[in-house]
């Protein structure tokens, strides 16, 4: 990724540092897609490890209808991250543009709910390519902004924690740590993830447990995360019972050893005003792992 540069879409000062929105032509999904990036103070140079000038990168997956712009909007996450000193990450949720008949029929498949998948099944395969587009964002951020490589972690909320557990658990050497607001932990059982994966994946179900998070930890032979997962959930989140099966994903990591902090939380829904009260401990749970 050193020969793509993004293009600077915006950039406005933010807790010392910087808030910027970019658009690169993206390989993985063969269209233009957009990002965001919170640069903290430390990014200019104090802070940064000093062996390398680098910094530790999150990753944050947004959930269905959301943008590149709706964590950094309505999340509150940059004072933390200023604190902190690590660069905040967030892709766009889907291709835009990309001119497939009935992609913004649904809100909950097509535009703005990509799944984090590779699609196999026309006219879905030719440009709805999320996971790789996730793998390739990393490889440009790395190479294109202070980030440390050896320090990336990555979370998300609802779809995007199911996409967030699912590519930590798919690729441990590459995210270093992982925590998930109200993720959809098991999609193959719920109604979200079989219309996602019947669509994007076609009929067979081999092809949807590997990018379901609960199968991928049932699957596992050791703690993939040995350092620990953390998970909030709100008990007054209306999807919970019927899209999100958070026993589940806590089971598998039982069965394999796998620590997970499970935070059921009373009172709290599936929105943003739930993301606001926890963030601050998500950003310190991965600045302390990430060292």
């Amino acid at each position: 990724m050193d020969s793509v540069t993004p293009e600077l879409l915006s950039e406005h000062a933010c807790f010392g540092g910087v808030q910027r929105f970019y658009q690169y032509d993206s390989a993985a999904i063969g269209l233009p897609m957009r990002f965001s990036v919170y640069l903290p103070p430390a990014a200019t140079g104090t802070g940064a490890d000093p062996s390398t000038g680098k910094l530790p990168v999150l990753f944050y997956l947004a959930g269905l209808t959301c943008t590149e712009e709706t964590f950094m909007i309505k999340a509150g996450a940059q004072r933390v991250a200023a604190e902190l000193g690590v660069i905040l990450v967030t892709p766009d949720t889907s291709p835009r543009g990309a001119g497939v008949p009935g992609e913004t029929d649904s809100w909950d498949f097509g535009a703005g709910a990509g799944f984090y998948v590779d699609a196999t099944e026309a006219p879905w395969s030719g440009h709805y390519r999320m996971y790789s587009h996730i793998l390739e964002l990393r490889e440009l951020v790395l190479a294109r902004l202070p980030a440390d490589a050896a320090r990336v972690g990555i979370f998300g909320h609802s779809m995007g924690g199911h996409g967030a557990l699912m590519l930590a658990l798919r690729n441990p050497t590459l995210f270093h740590s992982v925590s998930a607001f109200a993720p959809i932990a098991a999609p193959v059982r719920c109604p979200w993830g079989r219309k996602a994966f019947g669509g994007y994946l076609g009929a067979d179900q081999a092809a949807w447990r590997a990018y379901d998070a609960t199968e991928l930890m049932a699957n596992s032979t050791n703690a993939p995360f040995p350092k620990g997962i953390l998970v909030d959930q709100g008990l007054a989140d209306k999807f919970l019972a019927e899209q999100l099966y958070p026993e589940a994903f806590e089971e598998a990591c039982r069965a394999v050893g796998q620590p997970l902090e499970l935070r059921r939380h009373d009172g709290y829904d599936h929105g943003y005003y739930f993301i606001q009260t926890f963030v601050e401990d998500h950003l310190r749970f991965h600045h302390r792992q990430l060292g």
